[in-house]
């Protein structure tokens, strides 16, 4: 069915601009693929054996198209007015999450078992894996891929991607703990395990150093199974010697083993970091 769907995404893509709201057979065909990820039976990204992050490149047409199809309709709750194209996610009792007053999710959204959404937000596309936390103000972008077991602080940003459809999104691995206010943006991965201090900002631009060595490991990849905090290294213009952002691995963590979040604040504080 999956292969049979995916033939007729790709079809409609091939005519997009064409489609409007009023293509009411052809949106059933994409809200069919909707409601794939929606249900987790799809998702846009995962990772192959060998570590490279497989696109699902149709399921992101089938997001993009939808927001040709779909007309904006208008939602009231209370004194609050919303106008959109999409309807938000439902079903989190049945699903066995806990969604705080204040959270929200964009039907075509997955959000595993046990996960906790805070007053947050989580963007069509997005896959939250169980048992995983969305802290407050945390959000969730488009597509991005967060393991289960994961921590989001306070006013984690972890960046959205739909365009164009061949992009990778963010992906965070298991068990990884994201401290507050860390920006994560444009197919940026942080491995299963791994710890971020916080405010760090990591992007495909951005240095990951072992402190130890000196040496650099990545461009906006964090190794699993690490605790990284936001530093600075110099590089000198005509106007003088400044600080641009990298991530500083100062710690290399037993692989497989969860450390408690009070033991991993104090390995934090110990950098002048926190969680």
């Amino acid at each position: 069915m999956k292969r049979e769907l995916r033939d007729q995404v790709d079809e409609l893509w091939a005519k997009r601009d064409s489609l409007s709201p009023a293509s009411t057979s052809e949106a059933e065909v994409v809200e069919q693929a909707v409601e794939l990820l929606d249900s987790g039976k799809a998702r846009v990204a995962e990772l192959a054996p060998d570590g490279s992050v497989v696109v699902h490149e149709w399921l992101k047409r089938a997001i993009l198209l939808l927001f040709r199809v779909r007309a904006i309709e208008v939602t009231e709750l209370g004194p609050f007015e919303y106008a959109d194209r999409l309807p938000l996610k439902r079903g989190f009792k049945e699903a066995g999450v806990r969604v705080v007053p204040g959270a929200s999710a964009r039907w075509g959204s997955f959000i595993g078992k046990g996960a906790v959404m805070m007053p947050s937000y989580v963007n069509i596309g997005a896959w939250v894996g169980p048992g995983t936390l969305v802290d407050t103000w945390a959000t969730v972008g488009s597509c991005a891929q967060v393991g289960s077991g994961v921590h989001l602080s306070g006013g984690v940003g972890i960046g959205g991607v739909l365009e164009p459809p061949q992009a990778a999104p963010v992906m965070i691995g298991d068990d990884a703990l994201i401290g507050s206010r860390c920006m994560i943006t444009q197919g940026a991965r942080v491995g299963p395990g791994a710890v971020l201090g916080e405010g760090c900002v990591l992007n495909p631009g951005i240095p990951v150093i072992d402190a130890e060595t000196g040496k650099e490991l990545s461009r906006g990849v964090v190794p699993p199974w690490c605790v990284g905090v936001g530093a600075t290294r110099p590089r000198s213009y005509g106007g003088g010697t400044f600080g641009l952002p990298c991530v500083l691995i100062v710690r290399w963590l037993p692989e497989g083993r969860r450390h408690s979040r009070a033991q991993l604040e104090e390995m934090l504080r110990d950098h002048g970091a926190g969680a």
